[in-house]
């Protein structure tokens, strides 16, 4: 594995660490696409039930890295497309349609891609000293990891305009106010916070969180009726499960139930 991402796994719990202290875990596309395929493994394992994702040192990560990508901002909207936002989107997009619930543990700085991959997990806890900016209007640019589109779907439309377009800092509590965050813990604690939130999720039936994490995500961007189509068509996907059947049981016999993840 790529020494700019630490995979290191606990129990059920995968927990991927952005490790380019040096540069605040920028996002170049090496990291980028450690984090797909680091992905990709996790979601062949079936013993992996959840991931945890932070950075390592004071960031969890600074944004895009400017530097490696302005080369390809100078040869052109062509180049600027494939090399710098294609492999933004491909990575957000791959935490978002995760099978598997993705926790974000922000310890520190969240701008620009670093706030946008915060946007696409599943759920984000955020340590209290965290700090958050969508800052790329600042350099002349907009979000280019699927910030413009993910950020108002977390926030609303007028708080996201007000962000990306002042790319002001915002602390962790206003993160929470606003809904990119779920709740905000000591900074000494947000590894541990995260990893007893994903080991939690881990005891739930996995073919449920997934249908669970379809479902939402599909149905965002879906009229009420498509949205209850999808939401039965998930039903319909677990509803023979071993799982499912268990746990309907599990709770008439008021007992424990035993999810064995088929």
């Amino acid at each position: 594995m790529s020494a700019i991402l630490k995979f290191e796994t606990k129990n059920a719990v995968a927990v991927l660490t952005l490790n380019r202290p040096e540069k605040l875990n920028a996002l170049n596309n090496d990291l980028l696409n450690a984090i797909c395929d680091t992905l990709d493994r996790i979601e062949l394992d079936p013993a992996l039930r959840a991931v945890v994702i932070t950075g390592a040192g004071r960031a969890f990560s600074a944004g895009a890295d400017i530097t490696a990508f302005q080369r390809h901002m100078q040869a052109g909207p062509v180049e600027a497309v494939t090399h710098f936002m294609r492999p933004g989107h491909r990575m957000t997009r791959r935490v978002e349609n995760f099978s598997k619930p993705v926790i974000a543990a922000v310890n520190g700085l969240a701008f620009g891609g670093g706030c946008e991959l915060v946007e696409a997990c599943h759920i984000a806890l955020a340590a209290e000293g965290a700090r958050f900016s969508k800052a790329e209007i600042n350099i002349g640019i907009i979000p280019t990891f699927g910030g413009t589109q993910r950020l108002p779907r977390n926030i609303g439309r007028k708080a996201a305009l007000e962000l990306i377009l002042s790319g002001r800092e915002f602390d962790a509590a206003e993160a929470a106010r606003l809904g990119l965050v779920n709740r905000v813990v000591p900074a000494s604690d947000i590894l541990e916070a995260a990893h007893v939130l994903a080991s939690d999720l881990t005891s739930k039936p996995p073919h449920a969180i997934a249908a669970a994490l379809t479902a939402v995500h599909r149905g965002m961007d879906a009229s009420i009726d498509d949205g209850l189509a999808i939401e039965e068509a998930a039903f319909a996907r677990i509803v023979s499960t071993y799982d499912a059947n268990e746990g309907v049981a599990a709770f008439v016999e008021k007992r424990p139930p035993a999810f064995l993840g088929r």
